[in-house]
């Protein structure tokens, strides 16, 4: 096994220098650091991790925690998960995405001290996990907030992209506009839905239109679910705002099925969501593109930052969606 010894006498100079230049601990001059670069790349030099985390007390891993995926992972969610992952190692730290929907999941990361700091995904309201991080004294940083917004998070700013995206549709004449958000299983709903879902109740209130709001699942099957009972039950909706990738193309084609187009008979915007998602869609939708890219690698900076002390207060961090025109969004159709 090729070890930093192996490393050091190749580039001439000490295992002290070596070590500098893998854990970034210390400034190295720009001469110096290619010579040690191309040696660990001759020798095919892997760092032992166990081996470092005896002799620092520090792995330099941060896990994500993310509940075990029921199916196939969104657009969104691989955004912040690559994001957080690239601005970790920029910083010479590796992110490890660690599945967890129970306690004794969350009791296996906390008990072995495989991990410097956590970053959370799919945050609720009201979330044991965190309770069990800050017993733990395991520093992290959310994706996402609970009712305490003293702790150290990065967030969509639902407010904002909701307000956004209602003006949007309203510029067209629309005013009857529902929600269409998705159905999880978890006993709790993940912050970002209850979030999404208060934001627009606070802006269709403060318009004095009556809201509507459709649960449906996150899949195509739920949102030709929400095409049906917009058709039968509120006839009168011209519009809707989508906080749910997945239902996205069923509602399309449930629209279709039903003798209705989009969008000269129903307009959509789909929020939270990624550009690239609503070009897939025929026709494409317009989206509100959710800041994942931002978000992740602030949320990794964040946690960091406190690793290594240069954090004077935890982060409170909102970003709004960004609105991306696409080929849904049309003049109110005139009602009889």
């Amino acid at each position: 096994m090729v070890t930093m010894r192996d490393v050091a006498q190749r580039a001439n100079v000490s295992i002290a220098t070596v070590s500098f230049v893998i854990n970034g601990t210390k400034p190295v001059a720009p001469e110096t650091r290619a010579r040690i670069e191309a040696a660990i790349e001759e020798l095919d030099y892997r760092r032992n991790v166990v081996a470092r985390a005896l002799a620092s007390s520090r792995t330099r891993i941060l896990a994500l925690l993310h509940p075990d995926f029921e199916a196939r992972p969104n657009a969104t969610v691989i955004q912040f998960v690559m994001s957080a992952a690239h601005g970790a190692r920029e910083r010479g730290y590796d992110l490890v995405l660690w599945p967890v929907n129970a306690d004794e999941q969350m009791s296996h990361l906390l008990a072995g001290g495989l991990v410097d700091g956590a970053l959370l995904m799919e945050v609720q309201i009201h979330d044991s996990r965190v309770d069990r991080l800050i017993a733990s004294r395991l520093p992290f940083t959310l994706i996402g907030r609970t009712d305490n917004d003293d702790l150290p998070f990065v967030d969509i700013d639902f407010t904002t992209t909701m307000d956004q995206a209602v003006e949007h549709l309203r510029s067209f004449g629309h005013e009857r506009i529902a929600l269409i958000i998705q159905r999880t299983k978890a006993a709790n709903e993940p912050g970002r839905i209850m979030r999404a879902e208060a934001a627009y109740l606070d802006t269709m209130a403060a318009l004095g239109r009556p809201p509507v709001v459709l649960p449906v699942e996150g899949t195509s099957a739920g949102g030709r679910e929400a095409a049906r009972i917009l058709h039968d039950d509120h006839p009168d909706t011209t519009a809707v705002i989508l906080v749910n990738e997945g239902a996205s193309a069923g509602l399309v084609k449930g629209t279709r099925a039903l003798g209705r187009t989009v969008p000269d008979d129903l307009s959509i915007i789909m929020a939270s969501t990624t550009r690239e998602l609503g070009e897939m869609i025929e026709p494409s939708l317009t989206v509100m593109a959710a800041p994942a890219p931002q978000l992740g690698r602030l949320a990794a900076d964040a946690l960091i930052d406190q690793l290594e002390g240069v954090q004077d207060s935890p982060p409170h961090i909102l970003i709004p969606c960004t609105l991306v025109p696409g080929q849904s969004v049309g003049p109110a159709p005139l009602r009889p």
